[in-house]
Parts: C-alpha cells; structure tokens; sequence
C-alpha cells in the first residue's frame, strides 16, 4: 500500500485528464469524476479509478483537486448536498486549480474553513502540452503550511510553482497571465499577416523573430499553429473570453487601466460571436485575416 495521500481529481478536460495521468505516474491513487464518461475511460485505462459521483470522489480522500472551467463550476461542485464539501473529510486539503475569480477563491476558502477543509486556489499556465509534458507554471494562493504540504503534488504537476499570497492571489496572477498571453497571441497573429502579405518567408521570419527579443513561449507553442491554421483546441476562445472577463474586472475593481488588454479582451469576443470560440486561441489569428481581407479559411 502506497503512504502517499490518495487523490480524488474532479473534473478531466483537455487540462486535467493528462495532469491526473501525470499524478498516477508520480505513484499517486487517483479517483477520478467528470461528466464525459469518455474522459472517465480514460482515466481508468492509465490506472486511475472512477467514481460516479464528485461526492463519491472526496469522502476518502485526503487531497482534492478541482480543475474545471469557471467560477460557476466550481460553485457547483463545492457547495449543496451533494458537493464537495458536505462530502469531504475534515482535515483534507482542497487544491482547486480552475482559473476563477479571486473573489470566488477567497468565498470557497472561508466556506471550507467553516467545514475544517483547507484550500489552496492553484490555476496553471502553459496549455495542453505543458499538462501532458509535466511543465506547467503553477501560481498558488493560500497558507504557507498548506502550500509546503502540496508542494510535492503540484511537483508532479509543474516546473515553476509560487505561492503568490493569502487567498484570491493565485487568480490574480492568473488573470495578469492571460492577460499577457491574449496581446502577445495577437501581436503575433498581426506580424504573421503581415510577414505573409509582404511576401516574406513565414517559417524563416518566425524562427528569427523567436531567437530575438520578441522571442516568448507564446509564439515557441504558437508558431506552428499560425504556419499551418491548425487551430485545433488546446485552449479554447471560449475559456479565454471567461478569463478576459476576469481580469477586465478585477482591473476595474482596483483602478488598474488596461487600455491594450481591453482591446484584445473586444477581439477575443468578437471571435467568439463569429463562431470561433470552440478553437485554440491562436484562432485569433483568423480575425486579424479577416479584418486584412486576406483569409485561408474554407
């Protein structure tokens, strides 16, 4: 019998099914709940075990993991008769690591608390392939004792993992993380039609650009989707609308102007309104196409 704390994993999207295979791998027990039974399948085929229900999930675990899309998700499976924590154990640690709003965090601390469970808010960055390659960027909010006694999950989980401040800061960082990664996604799409109206090489202007000072992750994990207009989901429009909504806010909240950010958050809802909000955000690429009157779509 394994002495490392059992899991229970709720929630087995694009993110979190390869991050709970991650943690069977690491040696962990996974009980996994979702409501594809695909994703279920899935997580039973690399050794986890399933449950049917998210209250079913908790009752004996000793770490709790949520990774679902929005704040009313996990709304939805914390609280009432059936959720989490009606459900989980006193003493457990619940590490919820949807990207939501701070405020919703600092809620789901205080109601835990009041039931003896403690919780970490833990979003991520770096997309499907920095899920499946173990290498995401992991930013916490919470009590220093709780963080040391999550470290080693989470170093299953990431490379650079922070314990940013008390509650609601790990959302925070996450917010100015998408933030970030919406403009630089759209200056890229702007150079790329740019390079190609001007008749430039795009595969030879890009791996330049990326050895330079405009060099970043975004356009490393990004520039093949651009070459090829794969814009297949990694991570969604969709999701990035909910999280460009989080930030607008919470910038307004503390009298942060985002002039740039408030722009790129309009293009992002734009694209979704035009049909595109199921495809990865480098689909960003295809308004700036359509705004230039130059477009490879069918």
């Amino acid at each position: 019998m394994s002495n490392l704390p059992k899991i229970a994993w709720i929630g087995l999207g694009i993110m979190g099914s390869p991050m709970a295979e991650n943690l069977i791998k690491a040696g962990y027990t996974v009980t996994g709940y979702t409501l594809e039974a695909d994703k279920l399948e899935r997580l039973a085929a690399a050794g986890g075990t399933t449950a049917a229900s998210a209250a079913e999930a908790v009752t004996d675990a000793d770490i709790i993991i949520t990774m679902v899309p929005a704040s009313p998700h996990v709304e939805a499976i914390a609280y009432g008769p059936d959720g989490i924590l009606a459900h989980a154990r006193r003493g457990a640690l619940l590490i919820d690591m949807s990207s939501i709003t701070p405020q919703t965090s600092i809620d789901l601390a205080k109601a835990a608390a009041d039931k003896g469970i403690r919780v970490l808010d833990a979003p991520v960055s770096g997309g499907e392939a920095g899920a499946v390659e173990a290498v995401l960027s992991i930013m916490v909010g919470g009590d220093q004792a709780d963080f040391d006694a999550a470290r080693p999950i989470l170093e299953a989980l990431g490379k650079t993992i922070v314990l940013c401040g008390p509650h609601g800061a790990g959302q925070t960082v996450k917010a100015a993380n998408q933030l970030i990664v919406a403009v630089n996604i759209q200056a890229c799409a702007e150079a790329v039609v740019f390079l190609e109206k001007s008749g430039v090489d795009l595969t030879a202007a890009l791996d330049v650009l990326n050895g330079g000072l405009a060099g970043s992750t975004v356009l490393t994990r990004k520039k093949d989707n651009f070459k090829n207009r794969d814009f297949q989901p990694g991570f969604r429009i969709d999701l990035h609308h909910k999280d460009m909504g989080i930030v607008t806010d919470a910038a307004r909240t503390v009298g942060a102007a985002l002039p740039v950010g408030t722009l790129v958050a309009n293009l992002v809802a734009s694209l979704r309104a035009q049909g595109d909000g199921g495809l990865d955000h480098s689909a960003l690429l295809r308004g700036v196409e359509r705004l230039s009157g130059h477009t490879t779509e069918d």
